[in-house]
């Protein structure tokens, strides 16, 4: 039998000899801490990335150790790090034709600020131990308190930055190392572009009566000029959002996005806020908070929705909360969920009419381009054209795929309300 694994990138074929052993998951390997004091250092509360591929290869496998692990430690307010491994045992390449273990550090260093990191726990624990005057750079924009699942009562400030901000321009390139393990297909942000926004949220502590703060997550938002409007108009659109696995399932993303969304609704300039190329976690996540929000509006009331989608519902929506047209009706689709008398019959067919109409607006310009195409063509030309399209009974199975998807969806994000209310 042959064994096949990947060294950083390339494909190493081994015969099938106890060589397997050697190999180890990234994502198990390394082990990740914010630290507040230096006793944090000896306690097990790590907790691991979602993913390694940006940095260890696609496999997310590292081959050569047993028993591997990986220590990335940070502070929990400067972001300053410490690197660390440790294995029970290494591979020796006199049993592998030469070929090496993988290098464990490098790929971790290289995504690190430079100068931000050491390999020494000595200094590292000196670090944590120093004099801390940390500060959070930028305007503070938002201050909010919330009570965990354990009873406490902890509480919050979001600081928003730009590339001017004294001191932010470090502090970010040390920030921005943890969207490779939560965020795919991450990429770095070019700061010199004055047009993003950062939104930096931390908890507030206090550690002998000295006020500290712990660095939660982030959010980048560029403005774009909105074409073809006036000139001074602009389009702010959601890049990245994180917070820090320590921090979740706390209501914070919530926090966090209608903080954006607060800081822009009373902008004149902004036409609607968009968001680009959305996670599936973030998508919830907007749709439960823009749920939330048009429900306090007078044009999303029960009696409203339960009569279909309306422009003053867009034109709402748009005004005083910035949605776009498409956003504004997706919230009116999960409203009317919540109004609809799933029980009644009558009630629920309604509601899936509606949602599928707008479902099916696809397949109607499909409808009325292969009309204007069988006018154009021969019989034969156009029978050959259209070989692939679906027909009446694909497209109805399509869309009842699609309803039964998205009601699961609404489902969920009205769970995700009730709860938060």
């Amino acid at each position: 039998m042959v064994l096949t694994m990947s060294v950083q990138g390339s494909d190493v074929q081994f015969a099938k000899t106890g060589l397997e052993d050697y190999v180890e998951d990234a994502n198990e390997a390394l082990r990740f801490k914010l630290v507040r004091q230096a006793e944090d250092i000896n306690d097990k509360d790590y907790f691991k990335p979602e993913m390694t591929h940006q940095i260890y290869g696609d496999a997310e496998n590292i081959f050569g150790y047993k028993g591997l692990k990986i220590d990335l430690w940070m502070s929990a307010d400067t972001l300053e790090a410490y690197i660390g491994h440790n294995f029970d045992s290494k591979v020796d390449p006199k049993q592998t034709d030469g070929v090496e273990a993988d290098q464990v550090v490098d790929p971790l260093t290289k995504i690190l600020a430079p100068n931000s990191f050491t390999f020494s726990l000595d200094d590292f624990r000196k670090k944590i131990n120093g004099d801390n005057n940390f500060q959070p750079m930028g305007e503070k924009v938002y201050s909010f308190s919330k009570e965990g699942k354990d009873g406490v009562k902890r509480d919050y400030d979001v600081f928003k930055c730009d590339e001017s901000t004294p001191q932010f321009r470090d502090y970010h390139e040390r920030l921005q190392a943890w969207i490779m393990f939560y965020i795919d297909a991450a990429s770095y942000i070019d700061i010199d572009d004055d047009s993003w926004r950062f939104f930096l949220l931390f908890e507030k502590y206090r550690v002998g009566g000295q006020q500290r703060f712990a660095m939660c997550g982030y959010t980048t938002v560029y403005e774009y000029y909105a074409y073809g409007r006036d000139v001074n108009m602009k389009r702010p659109r959601i890049s990245q959002m994180l917070v820090l696995p320590p921090f979740q399932k706390r209501g914070l993303g919530s926090e966090l996005l209608n903080t954006v969304y607060k800081t822009y609704w009373k902008d004149d300039k902004v036409v609607d806020i968009t968001v680009e190329d959305p996670s599936d976690n973030f998508v919830r996540l907007r749709d439960a908070v823009d749920t939330m929000n048009c429900m306090k509006l007078p044009s999303y009331s029960g009696e409203k929705v339960l009569q279909g989608f309306s422009e003053e519902m867009a034109t709402n929506a748009c005004k005083e909360l910035k949605l776009c047209k498409k956003q504004a009706r997706r919230v009116y689709e999960i409203i009317r969920l919540h109004f609809t008398k799933i029980s009644d019959p009558a009630d629920y067919k309604s509601y899936r009419v509606d949602v599928k109409k707008r479902l099916n607006i696809p397949y109607q310009k499909e409808k009325c381009q292969l009309s204007k195409l069988e006018k154009a063509l021969k019989p034969e030309e156009f029978a050959a054209a259209t070989m692939n399209i679906t027909n009446r009974e694909q497209r109805m199975d399509s869309l009842h795929r699609q309803f039964v998807e998205l009601e699961e969806h609404y489902r969920y994000v009205l769970e995700r309300v009730a709860a938060s209310s």
